[in-house]
C-alpha cells in the first residue's frame, strides 16, 4: 500500500503554504555532503529509511561503498544502496544502464552487452543532487534522472539527437564490487528475467530476480525481485553468459536458462527515441509484490520525476526536517549542515516491514543496520527524538530478530547478522530506549531475554578470516573469558576494546533488570559492569600519565603496551580502530572510578587536554593536526565532553565546538571520516543542538547551541524550545566564532546550575502540555555557572557502592 505521505504528495490538492514550507527546509539539504574523501555517503534519491535508494554506480578500481564516486566511469544506476559504510560495498543491484546502439548498423541494438558498456561523465559535467532527485550527464550525451519512493523508483533517460539506437541494459548480475582483497566482495549467484510483450511483440513489462551474497556483513545468499516497465515502445533481447568485457557473447536469445552463468540481463531498444521513462519496483518476497509496489507508489498514469521529487521533499519535511526548526537564518552554511546531517542520519536503517522473506511476524522489520558499534553512542538516541514512532518499531524489530534468529544484531543487512566489531551494543540501544520510557507495543520481558542471550551465551565461531578467534557475526565472541576471568585475554582479537564495551553492555542489562524488578540480575550485572577495572594496567605510562586499559596474556599477566599505539587497530589486534589512550576514557557508566584510576580530577583534566594538543600523536592523521583525539572515529566521540565530570563544562564546549567547526562542513569533503551510517552526522547534530547524550543513562550533558532559537518537535505535539541570548552586544561574527560559553541557563523557567539535564527534564511529555524550555545566555569568556564547589556533577552510576 502506498505510504499516506506519498499518496497525499502525489495528489493534486496540496496547499501552497505547505509546499513553500517543504521547499524552504528541503533546499538546505545538500545530498552530496560527505560523499568524498572517505565519507562514503549516499547522495541519490531516497525517502527516510526507504528500502529503495536509487543512484549511480561508478567504477574507479577502488571500493564505491555507496555507489557514488567523484571520478571514474558509470557502470550502472541501481535501486539498492547503503550510505556511509566501510568494510566492503553492499548492494548496487537491480541496475539499468543507458547505452547507444550501433550507430547505423543493423537494428541499433547493443552489439555485446557483456562487453564494457561503461561511460564517463560528460566533459565538465557534474552530477546534480537535490532532495528526492538525482541527475547524471554521461559522456555519451545521455542524461539520466532519478527519483525514488519507499519501494520503487523512476528513471528518465534523454538520448542525444542524431544517434541510432537508444537502448537500456537491465543487468541482473550487476553488483558493487570490492577491491580490498578481504573476501568480502559480493557475488552474483543466479537469477532470471522474463519479458512480457503485447500482441505485436512490444515490451509491456519485465520481471525477475537476482540472488547474491557477501558484502560488509559476510551475508549468505539473499534474493531480490524486480518489476519494471517503460513508457516507450521497445523490442528486446535477453542475454546470459560467462563472458567478461570484450569477450564473445555465449548466447543472446529470448529464453535464457541459468546453468553456471555469471551474467544475465536484457537489452531493451527504443529505436531513435529521444526520451524514455522507466518505472521499477523491488521486493524481497516476490516479483508480484514488486509489481504491486511500483504500481501503488509510482502510478503509471500520474507519476513523473517532478511529482516524485516534490513528494519526496514533502515526506522529508514532514517526517524529519521539520522536527528541528529555527528562525535563525544568519548562517546559511549552518542550516545546510543541520539539514544535510538530518538527511544522511535517517537514510538507514531501511524499513523493510512486509518484505522479510525469512519469517512471518506481526512485528515491524528494519534491516541495513550499520552498525551499533558506530551508532549506539549518539545516533540511536537522536533517532528516538526525531522519529519516535519509527524508533519504537525499530526496537520491536530488534527483539523480533532475536526471537527468530537467536541473537540481537550489531550489524545486519540482507536479513543476516554480521560485523560485530566490539560488544553486543544492541544491549545499549535497548537499555537507552527502556530508561527513556519507550513502551508502546515493546515486550520488555522478551527484550530483556534477548539481552541475557548476549550476556550469557557464547555465539558459534563463524571463522571470519579477519579474526578466527571467535564470532564476528553476533553476540559476544569473547564471552568465555569475560565470564571466567572478568577480563578478556589476548586469546581473543580486540581483547581490550571488547572488554570496555562488554562492561558497558552489562551496565545496560543492569539498567533494564533494575527497571523490571529482577533483583538478583540487577546486582549481578552491576558488578559485571565494573569488570573493565580488571583490564586497567596501572603500570602503563605515556606523556607523564600512568595507568591505562591494557592487554592481558592468557596466563593472566599484564603485557607491556604503548598507550599511543594500537598496532594495526584492526580485527585481530587488541584495540579496534582506536588507541589505548582513547579507549581508556570509555567507562562512561563508571566515570568517578575512572577518574580515580587516572590519578584524580586534576590528572584526568590534564589527560583530556593532552588529547587535543597538536603534534602529540606522531602517527596521527595530518587532517587532525596529529592530535590523539580522532574526530573521524567513534571511540573518541564522547571524549570532548568528559570535562563535565571534573566540573569544567566550559572546556567540553570549547573542545567540541572547535572540533565541529573545524572538521564538519556542508561540502562533499565535509566529514572527518566515514559517515558510518549517519554516526558522524548525529555527533555534529548534537553539538549544534547544544546537548550530548550518555547512552544507557537518562543524562544529557549541556553544551552550547549554535542557533539563537531552536524548536525540537517531540511526540504528541510536545516541544523543546531552546533559546540563546548574549551577555553583551556582540557582532554576528563574534557570536558565531567566539561567544559560545554558557553564562547562565534556565530549564523550564527555573535557574539551572547543573551541567546536565535528564530525559524527564526536557524530552519527556509534560502533563501541563506547555512543553519544555532551555534558555541559554552565552558569552565570550568561560563562567562559573556550573563549576562551583557545590555543583552536582553528572551521574556515575556504576561508581556508587551498592
Amino acid at each position: 500500500m502506498m505510504c499516506g505521505h506519498l499518496a497525499a504528495a502525489i495528489a493534486a490538492g496540496v496547499s501552497v503554504l505547505r509546499t513553500a514550507r517543504a521547499a524552504e527546509l528541503a533546499d538546505y539539504v545538500l545530498p552530496l555532503t560527505g560523499s568524498i574523501n572517505g565519507g562514503n555517503t549516499f547522495p541519490g534519491a531516497a525517502l527516510p529509511m526507504g528500502m529503495v535508494k536509487l543512484g549511480p554506480d561508478l567504477y574507479t578500481g577502488s571500493d564505491s561503498y555507496s555507489g557514488y564516486q567523484p571520478g571514474g566511469v558509470f557502470v550502472g544506476f541501481s535501486m539498492l544502496h547503503m550510505s556511509g559504510t566501510g568494510g566492503a560495498p553492499k548492494y548496487g543491484v537491480v541496475a539499468q544502464m543507458p547505452v547507444l546502439g550501433s550507430g547505423g548498423e543493423g537494428d541499433g541494438f547493443v552489439t555485446n552487452p557483456l562487453a564494457n558498456i561503461s561511460v564517463g561523465r560528460s566533459e565538465g559535467g557534474e552530477d546534480v543532487a537535490r532532495l528526492g532527485y538525482y541527475k547524471a550527464s554521461l559522456a555519451s550525451g545521455v542524461t539520466v534522472e532519478m527519483a525514488a519512493t519507499y519501494k520503487a523508483g523512476m528513471y528518465r533517460y534523454v538520448f542525444p539527437e542524431g544517434e541510432v539506437g537508444s537502448n537500456v541494459v537491465v543487468d541482473v548480475s550487476h553488483v558493487l564490487p570490492s577491491f580490498r582483497g578481504q573476501g568480502l566482495g559480493q557475488s552474483y549467484l543466479g537469477g532470471n528475467i522474463s519479458v512480457e510483450t503485447d500482441g505485436e511483440g512490444k515490451v509491456v513489462q519485465y520481471t525477475g530476480n537476482g540472488s547474491y551474497d557477501n558484502g560488509w556483513n559476510r551475508s549468505p545468499k539473499w534474493t531480490v525481485y524486480f518489476c519494471g516497465s517503460f513508457d516507450t515502445a521497445a523490442t528486446y533481447k535477453t542475454f546470459l553468459g560467462n563472458a567478461t568485457a570484450g569477450e564473445t557473447l555465449e548466447s543472446y536469445d529470448e529464453t535464457p536458462s541459468m546453468d553456471s552463468v555469471n551474467r544475465l540481463g536484457a537489452v531493451f531498444s527504443f529505436g531513435n527515441a529521444r526520451q524514455v521513462v522507466s518505472r521499477v519496483g523491488v521486493s524481497f518476497i516476490s516479483a508480484e509484490q514488486a509489481c504491486s509496489n511500483v504500481d501503488s507508489e509510482v502510478p503509471e498514469d500520474s507519476a513523473s520525476i517532478e511529482s516524485l521529487e516534490d513528494a519526496a521533499r514533502r515526506v522529508w519535511n514532514d517526517k524529519v526536517l521539520s522536527k528541528i526548526t529555527t528562525t535563525d537564518t544568519r548562517s546559511e552554511s549552518s542550516l545546510q549542515l543541520l539539514y544535510s546531517s538530518l538527511f544522511h542520519m535517517t537514510l538507514v536503517p531501511s524499513n523493510k516491514t512486509g518484505e522479510n522473506p525469512k519469517w512471518s511476524s506481526d512485528a515491524p522489520y528494519y534491516d541495513d543496520i550499520f552498525t551499533f558499534w558506530d551508532t549506539f553512542r549518539c545516533t540511536t538516541s537522536l533517532f528516538h527524538i526525531v522519529l519516535p514512532e519509527e524508533y519504537e518499531e525499530f526496537i520491536r524489530s530488534l527483539v523480533d530478530i532475536w526471537k527468530n534468529d537467536g541473537f540481537l544484531p550489531d550489524g545486519r543487512s540482507s536479513f543476516f547478522n554480521g560485523a560485530t566489531q566490539g560488544g553486543s551494543n544492541a544491549d545499549n540501544v535497548l537499555a537507552d530506549a527502556y530508561i527513556k520510557g519507550v513502551r508502546g507495543l515493546v515486550d520488555w520481558e522478551q527484550a530483556y531475554a534477548a539481552m541475557v542471550t548476549d550476556a550469557e551465551e557464547v555465539p558459534p565461531n563463524n571463522n571470519d578470516p579477519r579474526d578466527r578467534s571467535s564470532s564476528t557475526k553476533e553476540g559476544r565472541g569473547a564471552l568465555a573469558d569475560w565470564l571466567e576471568h572478568g577480563y578478556i585475554s589476548t586469546k581473543y582479537g580486540r581483547s581490550v576494546s571488547r572488554a570496555i564495551e562488554y562492561a558497558g553492555n552489562d551496565f545496560a542489562l543492569y539498567q533494564v533488570a533494575k527497571g523490571l524488578g529482577k533483583t538478583e540480575d540487577t546486582a549481578k550485572y552491576l558488578n559485571r559492569s565494573r569488570n573493565w577495572r580488571n583490564q586497567w594496567n596501572p603500570d602503563l605510562e605515556t606523556l607523564d600519565f600512568k595507568g591505562f586499559l591494557g592487554p592481558i596474556a592468557e596466563n593472566g599477566s599484564f603485557l607491556d603496551q604503548d598507550p599511543l599505539s594500537c598496532g594495526g587497530c584492526y580485527w585481530g589486534d587488541d584495540y579496534y580502530q582506536g588507541l589505548p589512550i582513547e579507549y581508556s576514557f570509555n567507562a562512561h557508566h563508571d566515570v568517578s572510578t575512572l577518574i580515580s584510576y587516572a590519578g584524580g580530577p586534576d590528572a584526568f583534566l590534564a589527560r583530556l587536554d593532552a588529547m587535543f594538543t597538536p603534534e602529540l600523536n606522531p602517527s596521527g592523521d595530518s587532517r587532525f593536526n596529529k592530535t590523539l583525539f580522532n574526530p573521524g572515529n567513534e571511540p573518541s566521540f564522547n571524549t570532548p565532553y568528559m570535562y563535565h565530570w571534573v566540573g569544567r563544562p566550559d572546556l567540553s564546549v570549547k573542545q567540541s565546538r572547535n572540533i565541529a567547526k573545524s572538521y564538519f562542513k556542508p561540502t562533499q569533503g565535509g566529514l572527518p571520516g566515514n559517515s558510518d551510517a549517519g554516526a558522524m552526522e548525529s555527533w555534529v547534530l548534537w553539538n549544534m543542538i547544544g546537548l550530548y547524550p550518555v547512552t544507557g543513562q537518562t543524562t544529557f550533558l549541556v553544551g552550547s547551541p549554535w542557533f539563537s532559537d531552536l524548536t525540537i518537535t517531540l511526540r504528541e505535539g510536545h516541544e523543546l524550545r531552546m533559546t540563546a541570548t548574549y551577555d553583551a552586544d556582540y557582532s554576528r561574527e563574534e557570536q558565531q566564532a567566539d561567544a559560545y560559553y554558557v553564562q547562565s541557563l534556565k530549564v523550564n523557567g527555573h535557574d539551572w546550575d547543573k551541567s546536565w539535564v535528564t530525559w524527564d527534564d526536557v524530552f519527556a511529555t509534560r502533563d501541563s502540555g506547555s512543553g519544555s524550555s532551555m534558555e541559554f545566555v552565552l558569552g565570550k569568556e568561560p563562567s562559573t555557572w556550573a563549576t562551583g564547589d557545590d555543583t552536582e556533577l553528572p551521574p556515575s552510576p556504576a561508581s556508587e557502592t551498592s
